[in-house]
């Protein structure tokens, strides 16, 4: 019984880094910019804008957003399948 809580503390401070981990990755930019276009993303890999001559593609970004979001569940979806994520790291302890 006491090693459940172990792990459940082991859980909430691997959640806790994790939330760590995502703030310091939103404070990544990195911005390009080539022949008019101009495009700025964060480390937690979301595009802040895309520019052509100026001028901000509000829907494009918004459209590429919900694309990598798509992706990225259906990454860990898969990842889960393959014995990955965290039930694998905890070796198991939702069984």
């Amino acid at each position: 019984m006491f090693d459940k809580f172990k792990q459940l503390g082991e859980l909430n401070k691997m959640r806790q880094q994790a939330q760590s981990l995502q703030k310091e990755l939103e404070k990544i930019i990195e911005t390009v910019e080539k022949n008019g276009l101009s495009v700025s993303v964060t480390g937690d890999q979301k595009i802040r804008y895309i520019k052509k001559d100026g001028e901000e593609m509000k829907e494009l970004v918004e459209l590429i957003n919900e694309a990598m979001k798509k992706v990225q569940k259906e990454a860990a979806k898969k990842m889960m399948e393959m014995g990955g994520g965290l039930s694998g790291l905890l070796g198991g302890m939702g069984k």
